[in-house]
Formats: C-alpha cells, sequence, structure tokens
C-alpha cells in the first residue's frame, strides 16, 4: 500500500460520462453524497430500458451538485464544446456501448462510442489540462486466457468479442496519451458488476424477472460457466480510491522487459473484481433462495464471444489503493432482489 493515500478532493469538479448508466449512477451518487460537484453526460440510448436510465438520472437531479448534460460521446463538436464551457478537473468515462453478444450483431455501434468517443474524451483531457482520466476497460480484454487468476500483468493480444477489442484499444490508446501528453490515465477492468439499478440485459436482472414471471431461464454452456461477480457499491470504493491516487509512472519501468500492468508514463491498469469466482449454478440456486421460486433452466451451448470463467487477481489494487472487494454472492443477491421487488413492485 501507498504511504500516503490521497482522499476525494471536493473541490475539483467530476465529469462522469455515462451518467445515467449503473455504474456512472451508483459513482455520480457516491461523489454527491462525498460533496464533489459532478457534471454526468450521457445519451440516454435505447439498448435497455430508458425509464430505468431516466430514474436514475431523476434521483441524481435532486442534488443541487449535479448538472446534466445530453450528448453522444462520438459526437466531437459536442465533447469539445463540453470540455470548453466547463472547468473540468477530473474525468469518470464511463459511457460506452455495452454488451459482448450485441457486438456480433451490430459492430458499428462499438466503433462509434467506444474508439471514436474514447479519442474524444481523450482530446478533451488532453486540451483542457484534466488532472486524471479514469476510464472503464472489462474482464473481457483477458479474451482466450485460461491461466487464472486474471492478472494485470497478462498479455491480452487474443480478445474473442469485438467489444473486448475496442476495451483493449481504449488501454492502447489512454497510454499512448500518457506517455505523448503526461495526462495520468487509470483503466479499470471491471468483472461482472451486479447490484440494485443494475443492467436489466445482464444475468442476474434476465433470470430474476423470468423466475417471477415463471419462465425459463438460459443457462449458457449447459451451466458450467463462473464469474467472479462483484458486487456495485465493491466497484464504486475502488473507483474512488483509484480516482484519487492518479498513477506517476513507473521509474524502475523495464523496456526489455515490459510489464503490461506498468509503465514509464502515469499509466495503470488495474482489476476490480471479488477475486472468488462463483459457479453459475451455484449463483442460480441463491438466486432461487432469495426469490423463494425454483427457475425452470433451458441449458444451452457457450455462446460466440463468451469466455467460461473470469477470475481476478487484485494484488495490486490492494497494494496500491488498500481495498479488496468483499462483499458476497449471498449478500449481493438479497440487496438486488430487495430493489427489484420495491422498484417494480412484485
Amino acid at each position: 500500500m501507498k504511504n500516503e493515500l490521497q482522499r476525494l478532493d471536493t473541490t475539483k469538479t467530476y465529469l462522469v460520462t455515462g451518467a445515467a448508466g449503473f455504474i456512472g449512477f451508483h459513482l455520480a451518487k457516491r461523489l454527491l453524497a462525498e460533496g464533489c460537484s459532478v457534471i454526468g453526460l450521457d445519451n440516454l440510448n435505447d439498448y435497455y430500458d430508458v425509464e430505468l436510465k431516466k430514474a436514475r438520472l431523476a434521483i441524481l437531479e435532486e442534488d443541487s451538485n449535479f448538472r446534466f448534460v445530453f450528448a453522444h460521446v462520438e459526437d466531437r463538436l459536442a465533447i469539445e464544446r463540453l470540455f470548453a464551457e466547463n472547468t473540468i478537473h477530473i474525468v469518470i468515462h464511463l459511457a460506452a456501448q455495452a454488451g459482448v453478444r450485441y457486438s456480433l450483431q451490430n459492430p458499428h455501434s462499438y466503433i462509434q462510442s467506444n474508439i471514436v468517443g474514447f479519442l474524444n474524451i481523450l482530446e478533451g483531457c488532453r486540451h483542457h489540462d484534466v488532472e486524471h482520466l479514469v476510464y472503464a476497460s472489462s474482464s473481457s480484454v483477458y479474451g482466450a486466457n485460461e491461466k487464472m487468476p486474471f492478472s494485470t500483468s497478462d498479455n491480452v493480444d487474443h480478445p474473442v468479442s469485438l467489444y473486448a477489442a475496442t476495451k483493449k484499444s481504449n488501454e492502447l490508446m489512454a497510454h499512448t496519451y500518457s506517455h505523448l501528453y503526461n495526462l495520468p490515465t487509470t483503466g479499470l477492468r471491471f468483472f461482472t458488476v451486479y447490484g440494485p439499478w443494475g443492467r436489466p440485459d445482464m444475468a442476474l436482472f434476465l433470470f430474476t424477472k423470468a423466475i417471477l414471471n415463471d419462465e425459463p431461464i438460459k443457462v449458457f454452456n449447459y451451466g458450467k460457466m463462473a464469474r467472479d461477480f462483484t458486487y456495485i457499491d465493491d466497484i464504486i470504493e475502488g473507483v474512488v480510491r483509484v480516482i484519487a491516487n492518479p498513477p506517476k509512472g513507473d521509474p524502475d519501468f523495464d523496456k526489455c522487459n515490459p510489464d503490461p500492468a506498468s509503465s514509464h508514463a502515469p499509466y495503470k491498469v488495474y482489476n476490480i473484481g471479488n477475486g472468488q469466482p462463483v459457479q453459475l449454478m451455484e449463483f442460480i440456486e441463491t438466486l432461487e433462495k432469495h426469490l423463494g421460486r425454483i427457475a425452470k433452466k433451458e441449458f444451452l451451448p457457450l455462446q460466440p464471444g463468451d469466455v467460461p470463467k473470469t477470475y481476478a487477481d487484485v494484488t495490486d489494487l490492494v497494494r496500491d489503493v488498500g481495498f479488496r472487494p468483499s462483499t458476497s454472492v449471498d449478500e449481493g443477491i438479497r440487496r438486488f432482489v430487495d430493489w427489484y421487488r420495491d422498484y417494480y413492485g412484485v
């Protein structure tokens, strides 16, 4: 652990892109609770239920320190205007076209949002002296890797979906800007995030809805899947600690034997995962327990772009910011089910 861990500077203005999204909403809410000024950007696209996004946004807009900007990150002029008209100190870039399977159907939207959009954010940070850019990468960058647990020091040159390839590209683009312009950047490889206000296209949400409607759930790879399910509050705690502690560059970086997790530039990548992969069938059993119902299961093969198992090594996160995710899947699912029943009046 670092000798002097920094705390959030509440005098700064924080830009959160994707603020109406699952992680963006929770992060903006936390920053506001800490007393920070937050600009939230989102395009409220219809990849999933827009009303859910609007409901999240309505909660954020109750705080006078929050200001919403409607824009697409791939709209270069809109992003240039955003940075020109506001003093932004820290950027947390979470806006992206999400979803592994959808990237097989609609690849162009991933290039526009995840590549062009990220370039616009990088340029905004570069030209307006942003102090730290934190951005969402993904555990999907580990792709075809089978060495477990996944370490940020591992080679990640074999993605198995275009979504994963765009996230790996973001890390490469960020490193370039860290090197060329001394822009501190931190990429966060999130591992299967779940919890209240979650995404309707994710397994927990889909399973809960189907079970309560007495419909079958789709169990891929015939149930032989394991995921490093990470509760949203743990994700947010990790993000907040990282925000406050930007990378400085490693003076001992070995260019003859480079470590992918480090750099001579002010660049860093972290895993944020629970570090305890859970078998999919165990996950379903836990959900059945909290719903008080047994799921009808439709067993299916592994889908293109999916990986059978994810498992995060969070050693460097613990070392650098003193945090290790710890919420159990049992507790996390219970909280999600309570929220779902309340929100949908089930």
